[in-house]
């Protein structure tokens, strides 16, 4: 089967292929808004943080906030996209209860950032590109409260004016994998540099999906836009249900209608909300209160020296220089944090050995106990001090494990559990003779046995050793000790 019978689905009249593309709305960390001074921060009393400008007063003029055009272009460097140092600021008009101005301040056909890229990291080992349209600046809109009261509805205009990014894709994703793959690749891409928090659970990063469907290799058909999805898990279940939707509809002798539809995470269906406008519904020009935005190069030459490592250039130093699988690496980099507390770990020491404890020991430890890495009794001193004894044969792999239990028990570093334990490696050969002599005197027809020809036993001799000394016992000395006895 190829790569792109893969990402058929089968209806009643054959396969269907399904495009998407997505437009993701991130929030700028900023401590203000976009073009009023008031305060961005969430979680505040409602309407606590509204400047005149963000409520829309006669007479109040927008002024831009130069930290929010640095993030937005930093962003474009991180998604090595091209920066416009000529943009403008439209209006796109349209009327909503939460929108004061009756317009919203956004970026159209000359936007701020242009073309990029972003390599998926698959399951499977595999790589993908998916081209970025463009990435323009615009104000949020505030929010409508429609659980406060029976019979009215109540606004918010916290939000209102607040900074975001529309990042916008090419149709290049054909499964719902691929866009939860995406998602999770641009949030991790915001977060190194420190643009956006990502987090969708606060609304700071929302996407709206484009689904369509159609014959493989044929032309594109009718999209439907589901807005405002807030998980990556609800953006695949959504694409999912919606791809399905449409094919039924086509197979049923119906046309796919061109409409905005939201999705219902409790029962996992999309709804229709809105037939879908074009750009010429809203009016678009340019916005008069706000001068064309003109960048200067040597200014952009400067934010992009200072970027940090980002996700795809980390993996490929943790492969290159630490040894580490794709797959490992591209475990590790997927979080900002997860990469730095690995780095620290294996400074000095094993890179593969490292990362086999970080991604299995220690990450899952870490989720079983709910608690963030800032707050897990792990550092990485600890955990570097584990896999030191583990490299100067104090202590076992094996015992290693039960050493990590009660360290995250108790607190404590890992010489410390060992002295207080007695859990050090035995590498004594006349000691584990002996045991070995226990364990054949006690087993002696199994000794036959194997004499015989029965090799697999030879595993079975080995746990019994290693049961019989503890665990302490080294266990290359184990398996050379009886070899050599077993063979009389």
């Amino acid at each position: 089967m190829s790569a792109d019978e893969k990402n058929y689905i089968q209806g009643a009249t054959g396969a269907w292929e399904i495009v998407i593309g997505m437009e993701v709305h991130a929030q700028i960390s900023s401590k203000a808004k976009l073009f009023s001074g008031a305060s961005a921060t969430f979680g505040a009393e409602p309407n606590a943080q509204v400047s005149l400008v963000d409520a829309a007063m006669p007479g109040m003029l927008p002024v831009i906030n130069a930290y929010c055009v640095e993030q937005a272009v930093r962003t474009g460097l991180g998604l090595k996209a091209q920066i416009n140092l000529f943009s403008v600021f439209d209006r796109k008009n349209y009327f909503f209860p939460d929108l004061p101005q009756g317009y919203q301040i956004s970026q159209y056909k000359q936007p701020v950032v242009g073309e990029g890229k972003l390599i998926l990291d698959m399951p499977d080992g595999s790589s993908r590109e998916v081209g970025i349209t463009r990435l323009h600046l615009e104000q949020d809109a505030g929010k409508s409260l429609h659980d406060q009261s029976p019979n009215q509805s109540y606004i918010d205009l916290n939000r209102s004016g607040v900074a975001l990014m529309e990042i916008v894709s090419e149709p290049d994703m054909r499964n719902s994998e691929e866009a939860g793959a995406y998602l999770k690749k641009l949030r991790t891409i915001l977060r190194y540099l420190g643009t956006c928090d990502g987090n969708m659970e606060e609304g700071s990063m929302r996407a709206d999906v484009n689904v369509s469907v159609r014959k493989p290799g044929g032309p594109l058909g009718t999209r439907c836009e589901i807005k405002n999805v807030n998980s990556v898990r609800f953006v695949m279940q959504a694409i999912e249900y919606e791809a399905r939707r449409q094919i039924d509809v086509i197979e049923g002798g119906g046309q796919v209608a061109q409409e905005t539809r939201l999705f219902d995470s409790g029962k996992g269906v999309t709804r229709a909300m809105r037939s879908k406008e074009d750009a010429h519904d809203y009016r678009y020009f340019p916005d008069p209160d706000l001068l064309p935005l003109e960048l200067d190069a040597g200014w952009v030459e400067n934010i992009k020296t200072s970027l940090p490592e980002l996700p795809d250039e980390k993996k490929a130093r943790f492969i290159d220089k630490l040894g580490l699988s794709p797959y490992d690496a591209a475990v590790l980099v997927a979080e900002k944090e997860s990469a730095d507390f690995y780095e620290a770990v294996a400074k000095g020491r094993d890179g593969k050995l490292c990362a086999n404890w970080v991604i299995t020991e220690y990450f899952g430890a870490l989720n079983k106990s709910g608690k963030s890495m800032a707050d897990f009794v792990i550092m990485p001193e600890k955990l570097g001090g584990l896999i030191d004894l583990i490299a100067d044969n104090t202590i076992s792999n094996r015992l290693a494990k039960d050493v990590f239990a009660l360290m995250v028990e108790t607190g404590k570093d890992a010489a410390t559990v060992v002295d207080e334990k007695g859990m050090r490696q035995v590498t004594d050969t006349g000691a584990i003779e002996a045991v070995i002599d226990q364990v054949m005197a006690a087993n002696a027809d199994k000794v036959a046995e194997y004499r015989s020809g029965k090799d697999k036993l030879f595993g079975f001799f080995v746990g019994q050793t290693m049961k019989a000394s503890g665990g302490k016992a080294n266990p290359a000395a184990v398996n050379d000790l009886l070899k050599k006895k077993l063979a009389g």
